[in-house]
């Protein structure tokens, strides 16, 4: 009975001592909660806690059509001091000044700030530095710490406090070459780079992926994996890298050589719509996108071949006697007798030479670019349906090509204030209506490809989250028909036969069409001042591509004849070559005998 006692006694004593303990913890958990240090704490942790950060995916690479990289990334690095670490000012501006050329007194002036733990933490030394020269870095620290751990002697140097994040830089490996296609992208600025012109701007949101601010938890208990964002999506262009090399220095050289203002040229498919090369002047180097207004001043497009409208001149002619074939209003044998003038709505239309041609048919009009001969065409089809056709054609409205800043002039017709009788005679031969180059091709590219107008494109295809998507040629019109198409094509081959052009190519039956447009200066055309231009397109019997060309202003001559189809015939002898394309005869000898 005895022990029954004291085993309770013990219970009970251990239970007071158990409870007391409860009350002193009770009372100790309240005294924390209350007490300044707690409150310190509490600051701290949310103040230091956590770091909200910026993740941002890396932006798409672009490649030409077989590959060849012509935009990417490469890694660099954000160098700066993080203040509570530095040891040695001194030592860090003498190794800054002479890894990188830095200027010492700066450096040293940045590196010698007074920490500041609400305030100045880190300050940022340079930026963009490439990985060889982090790497002299790197080795010079580790240099230095061996000989001065923890740099605790003042004496030695030391570059604690100095470190290094990598980031990602845009590159542009092949430089200059078809940056007027690729625009650039601001990467200096890292929290607001975007892509201007070209597929850069067109397709910046694809390319730059996804950007997002995390919250990432400093403590180490509750650090976790820094997420990542997905790639933004890669664009496989229809461009192909040594067409466009070999084009822009045929462009380069015409524009030297003739002292134009400018230039372009545009290579497409027109079975497919694909644009294989597109060449302009002047040309930027997107790796240094902040000369670009030093080489485009204001009024200067980044792209002349999408941006620019102008009076294409002569070139338009394929444009109305394709409508008045199609529309039977004349054929190609139709005869005409050019007395050299013609007046429409009051006003004499004269001839570029101002003489007059005598007998011709369809044919003899388009090889001696008569404007008389044209303008009674014109009316021969009458103006509704030369607008329905201009209409078809794709005149005055975007190609909506896929590519940054298409430039549109309107086309005016009857019933517009501004439209009078003569328009329909000056617009059949290209004068009072203005186009982009990309127009001018896309409606030509018609007559070459059976009477179907594609629309042009610049990307093949783009790769996102490991999916390739393709573009498709899509047709947006057929304007003429199959038959229209193989006349005119034939009638443009044998005028351009019969005059000897300087556009023709030894091995290959082509047609094209030139043009001399006169600028108005003023309110009055001059004849001094010219643009010269040149469409064409070949083999005839089976066309594979189809070129314009365009010289702004050249002073070697006026005529588009004598100055723009030299570079069509230069352009297309290094094309049959790089699309593998046999000269006629060879490739109707082996269509006969398979």
């Amino acid at each position: 009975m005895m022990s029954f006692f004291l085993k309770l006694n013990r219970i009970k004593v251990l239970g007071l001592l158990l409870s007391l303990f409860i009350v002193v913890i009770g009372i100790q958990m309240v005294r924390i909660q209350v007490s300044t240090h707690a409150k310190t704490l509490d600051s701290w942790a949310s103040a230091y806690g956590t770091e909200v950060r910026t993740i941002q995916s890396e932006r798409g690479y672009i490649y030409d059509r077989w590959g060849h990289l012509l935009a990417g990334n490469k890694e660099v690095y954000e160098l700066g001091v993080e203040l509570q670490y530095v040891r040695n000012p001194v030592a860090i501006a003498t190794a800054m000044a002479s890894i990188f050329g830095s200027d010492y007194n700066t450096v040293l002036a940045s590196v010698s700030t007074p920490y500041d733990s609400t305030g100045s933490v880190y300050v940022t030394l340079q930026d963009f530095i490439p990985v060889d020269q982090i790497d002299k870095l790197d080795a010079l620290k580790q240099q230095y710490e061996e000989a001065n751990p923890y740099g605790e002697n003042p004496e030695l140097p030391s570059l604690r406090g100095l470190v290094w994040t990598p980031h990602l830089q845009r590159i542009y490996p092949e430089g200059t070459l078809a940056s007027n296609v690729l625009g650039f992208y601001t990467y200096y600025d890292r929290d607001k780079g975007k892509g201007y012109f070209g597929v850069e701007e067109k397709y910046d949101n694809l390319l730059a992926g996804i950007k997002q601010k995390v919250v990432i938890p400093l403590d180490p208990y509750e650090m976790q994996e820094i997420p990542t964002a997905p790639a933004g999506a890669s664009l496989v262009l229809t461009i192909d890298r040594e067409i466009q090399r070999t084009v822009e220095k045929i462009l380069d050289k015409a524009v030297k050589h003739n002292g134009a203002k400018n230039g372009t040229i545009i290579v497409e498919n027109p079975k497919t719509g694909e644009i294989i090369a597109m060449a302009s002047t002047p040309r930027l180097d997107p790796n240094t996108y902040w000369d670009y207004e030093k080489l485009f001043p204001a009024g200067t497009s980044y792209n002349m071949a999408v941006s620019q409208v102008y009076e294409p001149g002569s070139v338009f002619k394929v444009l109305t006697m394709a409508s008045a074939l199609d529309a039977g209003a004349v054929k190609w044998d139709t005869p005409f007798t050019d007395t050299g003038v013609i007046e429409v709505g009051g006003w004499p239309i004269y001839n570029w030479d101002r003489g007059a041609w005598g007998n011709q048919n369809m044919i003899g009009c388009m090889q001696h670019s008569l404007n008389v001969c044209l303008s009674w065409v014109a009316l021969q089809l009458g103006p509704e349906k030369f607008y329905q056709y201009m209409e078809k054609f794709g005149i005055g409205h975007r190609t909506n090509i896929d590519m940054a800043n298409e430039e549109v002039y309107p086309l005016s017709e009857p019933g517009d204030p501004m439209w009078y009788t003569v328009n329909l005679a000056t617009n059949s031969f290209g004068q009072g209506v203005a186009v982009t180059p990309m127009q001018m091709i896309m409606a030509a590219s018609a007559i070459a490809n059976d009477g179907k107008m594609m629309a042009p494109h610049i990307l093949q295809s783009y790769i996102q989250n490991g999916q390739q998507y393709n573009t498709n040629p899509q047709v947006v019109g057929t304007p003429i028909s199959k038959e229209t198409s193989d006349i005119l094509t034939e009638m443009l081959a044998i005028s351009l036969e019969q005059e000897a052009s300087d556009a023709l190519v030894e091995g290959y039956r082509v047609a094209g069409k030139t043009g001399t447009a006169e600028i108005a200066v003023n309110g009055q055309y001059s004849s001094g001042r010219t643009n010269a231009s040149f469409v064409g397109w070949g083999p005839v019997d089976d066309p594979q591509f189809i070129v314009y060309v365009w010289l702004e202003q050249p002073k070697s001559s006026i005529w588009g004849s004598v100055v723009a189809a030299p570079v069509f015939r230069d352009v297309v002898k290094q094309l049959v070559v790089l699309m593998n394309i046999p000269p006629d005869d060879l490739r109707k000898s082996l269509a006969a005998g398979q």
